[in-house]
């Protein structure tokens, strides 16, 4: 008698192989899960429209020679936004990278797939601009992850507000203009991207997206939290690579080592209510 069991799962990877198969990757709330779903390419197989990438599925799985079988999958939330536009889509890709970078298991493997979902909704939706939501799934995708950054204050005087700060990747803390300067960094955090960032590490779920910023902070914050990430996976991600493409020939992200001043300030963060 083969063994089965039911979980919902979130497709991080999905790719054809034979003729109509698929392989799948899931995030599911107890971690990731590798999955074949035999026939689904088939227009008319049951299995077609739950095991699409990026679906929210309920998924009965039974235990197969080298990996889990999908057995059943019943669509519970499809993103549509996401294939409107390649920058959705590239940052989707990006999300799903991350998350199974990251490989969570047990509790943090729940709240990185709530997180996950969440973003991935407010991107198909088109609920925030994209350069903010990269910000905010990096920073809180690493904070679950146990790579919590130090910004409570400067980590040489405890200077907590006023002016520009740096934030030192490479050792996950804060330095006011002052005593960055006597260590030779630059400041890469005017008082709203330092607030913008305090806001996604310190906030309860429910209030993780209720915050605006102008483009310049958000992109600012942006090149911060991508270096934080990079640093903390020592890796580089595929992924992360073609959304720069799409989005440097606009001027994409600057790397926090382009950072080579202090940046301009501008109007304090305003959080925002969702009605979500």
């Amino acid at each position: 008698m083969r063994t089965t069991m039911t979980t919902t799962g979130l497709v991080l990877r999905a790719t054809k192989t034979g003729e109509a198969d698929r392989a799948l990757l899931l995030l599911t709330p107890d971690g990731l899960v590798s999955a074949m779903a035999k026939g689904a390419l088939r227009m008319r197989s049951k299995l077609f429209s739950g095991t699409g990438l990026f679906c929210y599925s309920e998924f009965v799985l039974f235990e197969g020679k080298t990996m889990h079988v999908v057995d059943a999958a019943s669509v519970k939330q499809v993103f549509w936004g996401l294939h409107e536009d390649v920058e959705r889509m590239a940052l989707a890709m990006y999300y799903a990278e991350l998350a199974a970078t990251l490989s969570p298991t047990g509790e943090e493997a729940e709240a990185q797939l709530r997180l996950l979902l969440n973003s991935l909704y407010f991107l198909s939706e088109g609920k925030r601009p994209p350069r903010q939501l990269k910000a905010v799934y990096e920073l809180r995708a690493m904070t679950l992850a146990g790579f919590m950054p130090d910004l409570v204050a400067c980590a040489d005087c405890a200077k907590y507000e006023g002016g520009a700060f740096c934030f030192d990747a490479l050792r996950g803390c804060l330095y006011c203009a002052e005593c960055a300067a006597k260590r030779d960094l630059a400041c890469n955090l005017d008082t709203p991207a330092l607030s913008a960032m305090r806001y996604i590490v310190f906030s309860e779920d429910a209030k993780l997206f209720s915050f605006s910023v102008s483009p310049q902070v958000a992109q600012q914050l942006g090149a911060v939290t991508q270096h934080w990430t990079l640093v903390c996976l020592n890796r580089p991600l595929r992924s992360l690579e073609f959304l720069r493409t799409i989005w440097e020939p606009g001027g994409g992200d600057a790397t926090a080592e382009d950072m080579d001043g202090t940046v301009p300030s501008e109007p304090e963060t305003k959080p925002e209510e969702t009605g979500e």
